[in-house]
């Protein structure tokens, strides 16, 4: 997979080994990730909702990036749909709590360990809870729990909750009335427009070395057409799309590169 002789990369370009610094920028990515990060520094909780592709775990990595390690600590758990118990047991053990029998004796532990991490280590807790569309609904009224502190006098941990379209509806049920509330703001992520794409192309073949867009125009339109603004399919069509052009000899990736590339990827 060796692309450079041919395209100028001095990298595999469209892969997710991308460091932060060069992540794909947009006004509107900025203040999504401004917002959740006021929202941290005021100690307060929120949710990121975003349908697949839509560069959710690219804004999580930015997100981690701007915080600092000095003043935070961020413990990431992947939701999966486990019990009230089991999920305090996850959080415990991604946090460096000591976990306990009881559900009751878990938030007890989880509480101690985030008044232990602000107070004794001087660093703000962040948990963030990806997949959370996957939560169980009396799991998620259940996170409530954990950011109550002394009669709800005391901001001490912030939750970020982090799924797709589902936790949206999960949150605007009558049942999950009280979750909501606690969150004091709620980001979004679209997919990318056309413009945006044919942005997104053009920048991940700069970062990758390129003098020049290896891609003709008809070939990036298909790749908008195909993929739809999803970043996922949008770096796996772009990268097959090369291979397949690198294999027969061609200097410019056309449509018809794309759309074999289609077929090759997708039933």
């Amino acid at each position: 997979m060796d692309l450079r002789s041919r395209f100028g990369f001095h990298a595999t370009p469209f892969t997710r080994e991308i460091g932060v610094e060069h992540h794909f920028r947009l006004p509107w990515l900025d203040e999504t990730l401004d917002a959740l990060v006021g929202c941290i520094e005021r100690r307060m909780s929120a949710a990121l909702i975003a349908p697949p592709g839509s560069g959710k775990t690219a804004l999580l990595r930015r997100l981690t990036h701007t915080l600092p390690e000095a003043r935070y600590q961020v413990t990431y758990v992947k939701v999966t749909s486990l019990s009230k118990r089991d999920m305090c047991r996850e959080i415990c053990r991604a946090c460096g709590a000591k976990p306990a029998g009881s559900f009751p004796a878990l938030v007890d532990r989880l509480q101690e360990r985030f008044t232990q991490t602000s107070g004794t280590e001087g660093r703000r807790p962040v948990v963030v809870l990806d997949e959370a569309h996957d939560l169980r609904p009396d799991v998620l009224a259940m996170l409530r729990i954990l950011t109550n502190f002394e009669w709800d006098s005391q901001l001490v941990v912030s939750l970020l909750l982090v799924g797709q379209m589902p936790l949206r509806r999960m949150l605007a049920s009558e049942e999950q009335e009280a979750v909501a509330r606690r969150l004091a703001h709620i980001a979004t992520l679209r997919l990318l427009s056309r413009e945006e794409t044919i942005r997104y192309v053009e920048h991940r073949c700069a970062i990758a070395g390129a003098a020049t867009v290896p891609f003709d125009d008809a070939a990036v339109d298909a790749i908008y057409e195909l993929g739809r603004g999803n970043l996922r399919a949008t770096d796996r069509l772009a990268l097959e799309a090369l291979l397949l052009c690198d294999r027969q000899g061609h200097g410019v990736v056309g449509p018809i590169h794309v759309t074999t590339a289609r077929r090759n990827l997708w039933p």
